[in-house]
């Protein structure tokens, strides 16, 4: 298998000669990890289940974890879930990674879609699972959602969307999603929407595949699934703690595979994880942090305050060259877009000419961050 490096080991490369200028305080904004302390009471939950540690945990995932999740997508998208329509998985990246090659495995030319710029695990699942990759790019003329071309879908097996959208920030409505649903009936290919981001939102709550699917009249999820994760709405990457949802006759099949994979959650981090679940209060305390960073963003450098995510998606030019100048003059890092990217057969990276600034610092460090770059801008 011949993977591409990580964007963040491509950023390393580049800026492995340079000295940054020790004037300024450090600032690392490339890679979306908040930057905040885990909320006590998860790791409280955390530390009274640490007995628990003598058990082996169960693939499936346990009760309290599995009903904290379904409450989480009622509440939350007044979606009812059986528990055969949900899996407890370890984070979302390695359900990115396995379900495509567990999925695709008996295809004919397996062919799978997902959009560009990307989160590259969705690139090395097909590496992995050997199949012909479409690419639906996101562009500042198309308002970075991705293009329906129906005789490529119409190949497909499996199409991965991503949104609220990394690195973009562009979110779909829900008659937007709904009409990808119906795309996905009509061709017959899986829809995967990787919802990670669905919390952190500036203003209106973002709607989800499964909502939009219900809307749609597709009531059983036929085809249909999404994913989600705690990483960011609760600080807590670490957890590991996602799940997956959707069409039961592709889950009970799935989970299946599963059990040969070894990647079940230890006991403490599903209790600890069920816990996050089921609270949203420290949801909208980072929530009104990411809006104050935006806010920031857009007084400093004047960007449009996006729906959904932590992310900026900044036009400059030459990106290579300005994050070798920002990091070396201004002791910022920041990643170029088009190592998030891939050329297009006319050669056109749709990442080009962007950086993704990730706003997960306090406001204060955020503001000095975009200080520097608007500095570096002028």
């Amino acid at each position: 298998m011949n993977f591409e490096p990580y964007p963040f080991e491509k950023l390393n490369i580049l800026l492995k000669d340079i000295t940054p200028n020790d004037k300024y305080e450090p600032s690392t904004l490339t890679i979306g990890e908040p930057q905040f302390e885990t909320p006590h009471f998860i790791q409280e939950a955390l530390y009274n289940s640490v007995a628990q540690l003598r058990k082996y945990p169960k693939t499936a995932g346990e009760d309290e974890l599995i009903a904290a999740q379904i409450e989480f997508v009622s509440k939350r998208f007044n979606v009812n879930l059986s528990d055969k329509e949900i899996i407890p998985t370890f984070g979302t990246r390695e359900v990115l990674f396995n379900f495509p090659q567990f999925f695709l495995f008996d295809k004919k030319e397996p062919t799978i879609a997902f959009t560009n710029p990307f989160y590259q695990i969705y690139e090395g699942a097909a590496i992995a699972s050997k199949a012909k990759t479409i690419h639906l790019n996101l562009t500042q003329e198309n308002a970075f959602k991705p293009e329906i071309d129906e005789e490529k879908l119409s190949s497909c097996h499996l199409v991965i969307l991503n949104f609220p959208n990394n690195p973009t920030s562009s979110t779909l409505s829900l008659e937007e999603l709904s009409h990808w649903v119906k795309l996905a009936l009509k061709y017959d290919f899986v829809l995967l929407n990787d919802e990670c981001y669905s919390e952190i939102y500036t203003s209106t709550p973002i709607p989800s595949l499964l909502e939009a699917s219900i809307y749609a009249g597709n009531k059983t999820f036929k085809n249909i699934l999404v994913i989600n994760s705690i990483s960011k709405r609760s600080s807590a990457p670490g957890l590991r703690s996602g799940f997956i949802a959707g069409d039961e006759t592709i889950l009970r099949e799935y989970i299946k595979y599963r059990t040969y994979l070894g990647c079940a959650s230890p006991l403490p981090l599903q209790s600890a994880a069920a816990a996050a679940w089921r609270d949203e209060k420290h949801v909208q305390v980072a929530r009104d942090i990411y809006k104050k960073n935006f806010e920031a963003a857009y007084e400093i450098l004047g960007a449009q305050i996006p729906e959904a995510t932590f992310y900026l998606w900044l036009s400059v030019p030459n990106a290579l060259e300005f994050t070798k100048k920002l990091y070396k003059e201004y002791n910022v890092k920041v990643l170029p877009g088009e190592y998030l990217g891939r050329d297009d057969k006319n050669g056109f990276n749709p990442g080009k000419d962007f950086i993704r600034i990730a706003l997960v610092e306090d406001t204060k460090k955020i503001k000095s961050a975009l200080e520097r770059i608007k500095e570096c801008l002028s």
